[in-house]
This record gives C-alpha cells, sequence and structure tokens, in this order.
C-alpha cells in the first residue's frame, strides 16, 4: 500500500463561466521512504499538486488516501492534525515568522502539537544544532542569511518528525553554495528515511531525486518507477530515523485547554511587543475610555450625593407650606395667603412635631468697630428639633422667648468667628439693623451646602421678636413643618392641605414634600449620572472601534504569519484563540491603566475643590466594560484570521 495515493485529481478555480483547470486528471503514488521531484515550469499546477498533497488545500474532485484513508472529506482540524502529525514544509521563501527567534520558529509546530515547553525547546535546539545552527539559536529570521533560513524552515519541518517533507523550490532563492546545502540536506534527510517530495523547475535539482515526475498544464506527462528504493529494514536506516524523528512526547500537559491558552497569551505577548508603538495609540483609545467612565460617574456621584445632603440638612422629615397658587413658580411673603394663624392650626394636627413660621431678612451686624452682613432667620423655638441642627456654645431661645418677644439671638459659626474672633460671645450683646440684642449661643458647624453657600452665615431670633423688630412684616415668608413619622408624611401632607383649604376657602398655597422631594432630586442626580456615564462610554465604543480596525488591519498585516501556523498544524480555535487574546489583552491592560487614571483624575478633580463620591461600581463597570469591548470587537478579526485560507494566507503579503 503506498503512503501517498492521488486518483483522478482535478482542481478548477472560478465558476463554470470563467473556470480555470490546474490540475486534470492526476494519478500518482508515493511510497514511504521515497525522494520524489515533481518538476514543470511555472504555471503547471505543480505548486497546486503539493498544497493538495500536503492539505492546505483540497482537490475539487478525486480521491486522495493517506496511508489508505480517503482525506477528500476531512474536516479542518482533522486536516491540521495530519499536517501536524506528519508533514513538514520547506517553502521557496522559508516562510519564517519575523517576531520570532530561530529557535521559537523551530518549537511553532510543536506548540500545536501538545508538547510541554521544556521539552520542545530542547527538541528545537537539538535540531537546529544538528543542522549547523547552534550558535544561531536566539537570532531573528533578519539577522540571518538566506541558507541559514532555508535551514531554520527544515529544522522547523522536522519538528515534530517530518515524516513527509514537502519542498518547495527549496533552492530558488538561494546562492548556488547554499542551494547545493540544501540539497545535500534534503538528500541526508532521504537517507534518514524520510519521504521526500521536492517541486521544482530546475532539471539539476530534480535529478538528485529517486524519481522525477514531469507535469505539464497541470497533466502528468512522465511518472517513472523509482530509481532508488531503501531497505527500510536495515540497521542503518532504522538507526537514522532516530536522529531526527520526533518521539511521541512523554508527558502531555493536563489541561489542553490551559496549555492552548497559555500559548496564545505568549504568543499574543511576542506579536503586540514586536508592534509596541501601534499597541500603545491601541491602548491610548481604551484608557482615555475608561478613565472617562469612572471620572464622569465620580463626579456625577459627587455631585448627587452634595445635592441629596444639602436637601437632606433641611431635615427629611419636614414639609414645607409657601404661598401662592400650586402651579406658580413664584412664592414669599409679597405674596399674602400665609398668615400666622395658619401656623397655631397646622399644630394641632395629628403627627406634626412643630409647625413653624419662618421669615428671612439681610441684615448688618454690629459689634465694637466689626460690621458684618448676613442673613437674620426669624423662626420658632422648636426649629433645632426640626432641622437636627445643634447648639455648640449657650442655647437655643426657648418658647418663652418667643412668647416674650426677647430680644435674643443665636449666632452662626461664620458669624461669631468673624466678629467676636476667639473670644466668647454668650452673653455679649449686638446691633442688629441698630437694635440691640443679646447673643445666647452659637450653632455647631455646617459648611457650606451643594450650591456653595456658606450655611453658617446666619443669625437666629424668635419669629415674634424678628418679625417686629426686623421684617415688619403681616403675612409669612413659609411654614416649616416638622413630621414626627416619615412612614405617614403623605397622609400629614395631605391633613395638611384639607385643613389650609378649609381655612382659606381656595388651595392658595404649595406644599412641598421633603422626602419627595429628596427622591425627585435622586432620580434627576440619577439621569444626569447616568447621561454622563453615557457620554464617556462612548469614548469607550470608539476606543473598540479602534481595537477591532487595529486587529483587522494586524491580520491582513500577518496573513502570511496564519498561514505559517496552518500549515504547521495550527487549528482553527489555535488562530482565533490568538487573535482574540491579543485583542483581550490590549483591552484589559488599557482597562487597567484607564482605572488608574481615571481614579488620579478623580483625586486631582477633588483636590481643587470639586466634590468627588469614590465608589467601586464604576471602576468594576468600566473595566469590565474594556473587556468585553475586546471581547466583542476582537471576535470579528479573530474569526477572519482563523477562517483564511492556508494557500492564500501563504502568498499574501
Amino acid at each position: 500500500m503506498s503512503l501517498i495515493e492521488l486518483s483522478h485529481i482535478y482542481r478548477h478555480f472560478g465558476n463554470d463561466e470563467n473556470r480555470v483547470t490546474i490540475l486534470d486528471d492526476v494519478n500518482l503514488t508515493i511510497d514511504e521512504g521515497e525522494f520524489v521531484a515533481i518538476i514543470g515550469a511555472s504555471g503547471s499546477g505543480k505548486t497546486t499538486l503539493m498544497n493538495i498533497i500536503g492539505c492546505l488545500d483540497k482537490p475539487t474532485s478525486g480521491v486522495y488516501k493517506f496511508n489508505g484513508k480517503n482525506i477528500s472529506d476531512f474536516r479542518k482540524d482533522e486536516l491540521s492534525k495530519l499536517r501536524r502529525e506528519s508533514f513538514g514544509f520547506v517553502f521557496q521563501n522559508y516562510h519564517l515568522i519575523h517576531s520570532l527567534t530561530a529557535i521559537a520558529n523551530v518549537e511553532v509546530p510543536s506548540v500545536y502539537a501538545f508538547t510541554p515547553k521544556d521539552e520542545r525547546k530542547k527538541r528545537a535546539a537539538s535540531v537546529l544544532n544538528s543542522l549547523g545552527l547552534g550558535d544561531r539559536l536566539n537570532f531573528y529570521p533578519s539577522q540571518l542569511s538566506g541558507g541559514q533560513q532555508q535551514r531554520v524552515s527544515i529544522a522547523r519541518a522536522l519538528m515534530n518528525g517530518g515524516k513527509i517533507i514537502l519542498a518547495d523550490e527549496p533552492t530558488g532563492a538561494l546562492d548556488s553554495k547554499s542551494g547545493e546545502d540544501v540539497m545535500k540536506l534534503l538528500l541526508k534527510l532521504s537517507d534518514m528515511g524520510h519521504t521526500v517530495v521536492l517541486i521544482t523547475h530546475d532539471a539539476k535539482v530534480a535529478a538528485n531525486a529517486h524519481r522525477i515526475i514531469e507535469i505539464k498544464d497541470g497533466k502528468i506527462l512522465s511518472n517513472p518507477t523509482s530509481k532508488c528504493m531503501k531497505d527500510s529494514n536495515s540497521d542503518k536506516n532504522t538507526i537514522q530515523k532516530q536522529s531526527f524523528r520526533q518521539k511521541k512526547s512523554a508527558k502531555m500537559p493536563f489541561n489542553i485547554f490551559m496549555y492552548e491558552i497559555t500559548e496564545a497569551i505568549r504568543m499574543a505577548i511576542s506579536s503586540l511587543r514586536t508592534n509596541i508603538f501601534r499597541t500603545v495609540l491601541t491602548l491610548l483609545g481604551i484608557v482615555i475610555g475608561v478613565a472617562s467612565v469612572i471620572a464622569m460617574l465620580n463626579i456625577g456621584d459627587g455631585a448627587k450625593k452634595d445635592v441629596l445632603n444639602s436637601i437632606s440638612s433641611m431635615g427629611t422629615n419636614m414639609i414645607m407650606v409657601f404661598p401662592g397658587m400650586p402651579n406658580s413658580r413664584h412664592g414669599g411673603a409679597s405674596i399674602e395667603t400665609l398668615v400666622l394663624s395658619d401656623a397655631d392650626a397646622i399644630n394641632s394636627l395629628p403627627n406634626i412635631i412643630a409647625a413653624m413660621p419662618e421669615a428671612r431678612r439681610s441684615v448688618t451686624l454690629r459689634f465694637n468697630n466689626n460690621d458684618r452682613s448676613t442673613t437674620l432667620n426669624a423662626n420658632s423655638w422648636a426649629y433645632l428639633q426640626v432641622r437636627e441642627w445643634s447648639i455648640a456654645r449657650g442655647v437655643f431661645f426657648t418658647k418663652e422667648d418667643e412668647q416674650n418677644y426677647a430680644k435674643v439671638v443665636v449666632l452662626g459659626d461664620s458669624v461669631a468667628k468673624e466678629l467676636f474672633a476667639e473670644a466668647d460671645p454668650i452673653g455679649k450683646y449686638v446691633l442688629v439693623n441698630n437694635i440691640m440684642f443679646q447673643v445666647i449661643g452659637v450653632m455647631s458647624k455646617r459648611g457650606a451646602s451643594a450650591m456653595g453657600d456658606d450655611e453658617d452665615d446666619v443669625i437666629f431670633t424668635p419669629y415674634s421678636t424678628g418679625n417686629l423688630h426686623i421684617i415688619g412684616q403681616k403675612y409669612l415668608r413659609n411654614i416649616r413643618i416638622g413630621v414626627e413619622d416619615t412612614n405617614k408624611i403623605a397622609q400629614t401632607e395631605e391633613n395638611i392641605k384639607q385643613l389650609l383649604i378649609e381655612r382659606h376657602g381656595m388651595e392658595d398655597f404649595r406644599v412641598l414634600n421633603m422626602t419627595s422631594l429628596i427622591e425627585n432630586m435622586e432620580q434627576t442626580q440619577n439621569t444626569f449620572t447616568i447621561l454622563l456615564g453615557s457620554i464617556a462610554a462612548i469614548s469607550l465604543l470608539v476606543g473598540g472601534i479602534g481595537v477591532m480596525n487595529i486587529m483587522l488591519v494586524s491580520v491582513t498585516e500577518r496573513t502570511k504569519e496564519i498561514g505559517i501556523r496552518v500549515a504547521t498544524g495550527a487549528r482553527s480555535r489555535n488562530i482565533m484563540q490568538q487573535f482574540l487574546i491579543e485583542a483581550l489583552i490590549v483591552s484589559a491592560f488599557g482597562g487597567f491603566l484607564g482605572m488608574l487614571l481615571g481614579l488620579c483624575a478623580s483625586f486631582v478633580i477633588n483636590y481643587f475643590g470639586m466634590s468627588v463620591e469614590y465608589n467601586v461600581l464604576p471602576v468594576i463597570l468600566a473595566f469590565s466594560c474594556a473587556f468585553f469591548t475586546g471581547l466583542i470587537f476582537g471576535y470579528l478579526p479573530a474569526r477572519k484570521a482563523a477562517g483564511l485560507n492556508p494557500v492564500t494566507a501563504l502568498a499574501g503579503e
């Protein structure tokens, strides 16, 4: 039984109207151990015949049997296995991967044969040493002469055993001396028991073979019997065969999937390092996108927190009543609908802590020779209970003070510090618009509001006193109502509305529930944050498209490398894994750098006074988006690479 048997092989290209026949009814057998030369002019079909023999291409019709098995209908991965285990290719243009050293190029076939790293390095070094390249192991192809590159190509063909060596014009790109050396090497391999199929147009080169098959216009013109058949059972051949034939690895990786992923990562990193400038530019889009998402969401969350804190500082258990029609945007004391008796009536309702009339007026304070402009808040003795604010020094005015029109005042922290510095203001007298008031307390520090206002720039006095001596307003600016049970705040709000409608005969007021206000503001801020995040996510999307474009360019530039890997036994999934992992590495590393940049940007923004809320969720979200961006946008180029025809890929530049 012949090792290779081709029966009625045809290979056509194009459709029926423009069909070109490359191989026309080829019948050929090659026995194990033969040195066969296929000779013919350019365009005669000899390279196409070699591609079919080497399972790089499939015939249009006919039967191809290898070791008695019909492989015409083998799937892609089955053909990859056959190439990996039985064939070694030697090409005219060497087809070495320029980003890999000589030893790494030779290792490529054994990577796809699951050979452990240490074992394949030892094997590759041994083969290169035997071919006289022991001092060139770590040289790149560009550092080697043509003859040395061809020997590296032969070493690669022998890496998995090279049962059948397919040499396509192996001396075509070499000078005469290097060509002679390569032919001597092929003869040596033949003597060792390797089956050698030599493709050439040179009759002198073909003369080295045991059998010369002539092909012209896709037809076999002559196919004589072999001039020399070796005794494959001789001791000499048996010993020589062992010198180059690859023994089956004694140990296989425990987890094939992890082995493939690890090797794909190693190859991907090597490729990315080779094109470091392009890799950095690709990273840049992901870095900017991730950093923008993190910074924008942190700023949005910070603004949201400030606004909600500012509103919450007014009291979450409050209801505010303002004068004016419900749909009116205007209000205040100039609208004469709320009176003091309305507040007294509300105090009689259930679930009410206190209903406090409230009025404000800008005033000037004087102590000795110090003047200070501030805001007077005329309010109720129950103010502290409702606002959840505390006294730092002294006391707040009492119900009796309010009833007795006492001229007492409580200072905000900023006012106290500016007028009295380090001195104790308690018991001192100040002029409020030239009216004498006694300081009885200082409020605890509140700080700036979300709008940047100083909440401590205020003074408090009983409503009765402030309205009588300073404000002089009959109608109320608003009523601030404290609620005991916030779970019943909606019902309490409805009770207040009904009471005031009964008193006024119409709804000439507006009621604001602080709990509802906080919920509405939270929804608004969430929308704002999502908007910011969406804008930033667009840059991440652009970065992802950049990854896809760069990977598509990479596939185009590296079609020959893909063809080499397929010819040396790579499966479709191996090619897809490599390119997909390259995209994932770029995206993941870019995502990591973007995380650092986004957090640093947030820190700097916070340092210069803008509120920032650090949250782990935006960081995880941004990094995950970057990772999945690489996965999604890297899939298309990876699939394109995995689907390339090996013959077309090898012909690519």
